[in-house]
């Protein structure tokens, strides 16, 4: 089960790469036709869309890797017990918030479907396409979210709090700045 789950948290940030790849495939591409006196057309819708695909498919390893913003200044103030109490409290409720944003986004994309909403730009893309991004990086998030819930809950230590400690043992403080 570990590997399967290691392997979508891997496929999610490969994604996110991909669509940041992609974000510079465009802009190239729009610089080159810039010059030859064309337009690439809906370059900025298309960058906006991937823009957040990246982000939403980079959530759950930045995550994992304990690299999202995370204040833990009363939290690590904390013994063992409490401490596991208070992580497993509030991964819980950062499940139920997860949950809510997925399922929102999830029914946004689903109507954009239903009523075959269209961007307004000048390419009529689908919006449910660039849509779908966000409730499968939320839904990444989630299971990483549970994920890490059930590791605190069996008494072990958090991935993030293990590669934060790991970073600052190597010296490496740059992002906890």
């Amino acid at each position: 089960m570990r590997r399967i789950l290691d392997a979508l948290y891997a496929l999610g940030a490969g994604l996110a790469a991909l669509s940041l790849l992609a974000i510079f495939v465009v802009m190239m591409l729009q610089v080159a036709m810039r010059e030859m006196q064309m337009q690439l057309p809906a370059a900025d819708d298309i960058s906006a869309y991937l823009c957040v695909a990246t982000t939403f498919f980079a959530l759950a390893a930045t995550f994992k890797r304990g690299e999202l913003i995370r204040v833990g200044m009363a939290i690590e103030r904390l013994g063992p017990g409490p401490r596991r109490i208070a992580e497993a409290a509030v991964l819980a409720l950062a499940a139920c918030i997860m949950a809510y944003v997925t399922r929102w986004t999830f029914e946004d994309m689903l109507f954009s479907w239903e009523i075959e909403e269209v961007a307004q730009g000048t390419v009529a893309i689908p919006l449910w396409i660039p849509k779908l991004a966000m409730p499968l990086g939320a839904g990444l998030l989630l299971v990483a979210i549970l994920d890490e819930l059930v590791a605190v809950l069996r008494g072990l230590k958090p991935s993030y709090v293990a590669a934060a400690e790991e970073r600052a043992a190597a010296g490496d403080f740059s992002a906890e700045v």
